[in-house]
């Protein structure tokens, strides 16, 4: 397999080469930067191809790879587009900052997808070469998606196939769906805490976020009940099963409860269950959809975390008019999702491969979360969580007057890469937490990165007035 990180070193040597070097000037051959850097061919092949697209090499047939001409940046003065622009409608709400956490090298407490030796890279790529043969592999797609990849989808939950929309991902089915039913300025409830991505979304939107807290068992519904008296606001969003960033699961007496004040509100539900196969259990919590009989519950699914990061295909599941709205959002917005990668999502969950990738993470992340929990109760004893039932996540709670950022900041210092948790909140909090992502890290690694994790927040409570370890 060819490794990133090496195509990433060789990368910075050839740039290096080309910098110094004379316009025209030819490169070693491959064979040649083969035995200087200690590398094979593919990973030469992909590192030149690189720099050939950057536009610092070009390549002859059967000439070689040359230093091309170096193109001169002219500076410009924007300062006018400050003017044009304006005020910002774009609201990341730490999103940008997670995805810069992913590229952090050191230990990756902070990403939360599955480490390369977890990702399905194989079974995706021999699912990909599969779909790229299928006839109609590069035809435009229905723009609901392919029938098999619906059926599948609906399978999953109970629904019909026409009660489906393939997306993009949950990233995009949170984005048409919260645009499809409210307009800009109202109001839509959260479960908290909650996933910045969907906050991102609501405050991009115009939305504006109301936090409704949970516990252990899930969202509170006395919470819920003066949150909709309060606001009048006719969306719920809430991540039943395995929520991010805690791990929790929606307590079944609450279930009943739940749905039954958002039906007197009159107001939907957006069942976010992009971890439903990420469970340590053999059988996850069935979906809100199934408790459901009238049309209120909007579930969106996703096959990207349990395989990997680039698969971005998900599923909306909606019945009535609100579908009609959602599926008319998603083609204004990128008209469908391409074909060939619907077709390398059913090939892969319509054979054995989908199993027992299931069950290899399942498995993997049941012996993390229980490794990071032992580690962090003898390491940081003054820190509180849960335990996660599900998922990727643990929501470790900081001792009081512990900035979380500074606890990041220091963390991240020593080579550990860890999620401030105020991006999950919404409003003051009564106490700084950390989100710890389990998914990134080998298992022998965590307590490694736990003890680095525990320096820096003592190095950084003891800065802290009236803190005592």
């Amino acid at each position: 397999m060819v490794n990133d990180s090496s195509i990433d070193r060789v990368v910075v040597e050839l740039r290096r080469l080309a910098d110094s070097g004379a316009v025209g000037e030819k490169l070693p051959s491959t064979r040649a930067l083969q035995q200087r850097l200690g590398v094979g061919p593919v990973t030469v092949q992909r590192a030149l191809g690189r720099l050939v697209a950057e536009g610092r090499l070009v390549t002859r047939p059967g000439a070689g790879t040359f230093v091309s001409a170096r193109r001169t940046v002219q500076a410009s003065d924007t300062d006018w587009q400050q003017v044009a622009l304006g005020p910002s409608p774009v609201q990341t709400s730490g999103l940008d900052v997670l995805f810069q956490l992913m590229g952090t090298p050191g230990f990756q407490l902070g990403a939360g997808y599955l480490d390369p030796g977890l990702r399905a890279d194989t079974r995706l790529a021999a699912a990909a070469s599969r779909a790229a043969r299928r006839p109609d592999a590069w035809a435009s797609s229905p723009t609901a998606g392919i029938p098999e990849l619906r059926s599948w989808f609906s399978r999953q939950i109970g629904a019909e196939p026409e009660n489906v929309l393939i997306t993009p991902g949950s990233q995009g089915a949170l984005s048409a769906t919260f645009r499809a039913i409210l307009p800009a300025g109202h109001p839509v409830l959260f479960a908290t805490p909650t996933y910045p991505g969907a906050l991102a979304v609501a405050r991009s939107a115009g939305l504006i976020p109301i936090p409704v807290p949970g516990d252990q068992d899930g969202i509170r519904p006395e919470l819920l009940r003066d949150a909709f008296a309060r606001t009048s606001a006719r969306l719920l969003v809430i991540q039943p099963t395995y929520a991010n960033p805690d791990g929790s699961v929606l307590a079944a007496q609450r279930r009943g409860e739940v749905l039954d004040i958002c039906r007197r509100a009159g107001a939907f539900i957006v069942e976010d269950d992009f971890a439903r196969w990420l469970g340590f259990a053999a059988v996850p919590p069935p979906p809100l959809w199934q408790d459901d009989d009238h049309g209120q519950v909007i579930t969106i699914l996703s096959l990207t975390k349990v395989l990997a990061p680039s698969l971005r295909v998900g599923a909306v599941i909606a019945r009535g008019p609100v579908m009609s709205r959602i599926a008319a959002m998603r083609i204004v917005d990128d008209s469908f999702v391409a074909r060939p990668v619907q077709h390398t999502a059913i090939e892969l969950v319509s054979g054995p491969a989908w199993s027992a990738q299931v069950r290899t993470v399942g498995s993997a992340l049941r012996e993390r979360a229980a490794t990071l929990g032992a580690a962090l109760a003898r390491e940081l004893p003054e820190c509180s969580f849960t335990p996660p039932r599900g998922g990727v996540n643990l929501f470790l709670r900081l001792p009081q007057g512990v900035d979380d950022i500074a606890v990041a900041t220091s963390a991240g210092r020593l080579g550990v890469a860890v999620a401030p948790g105020r991006f999950f909140t919404i409003g003051e909090q009564e106490a700084g937490h950390l989100r710890l992502s389990y998914a990134g890290i080998r298992n022998e690694d965590i307590p490694t990165a736990v003890g680095l994790l525990a320096q820096a927040l003592h190095a950084v409570a003891g800065r802290t007035p009236g803190f005592a370890n």
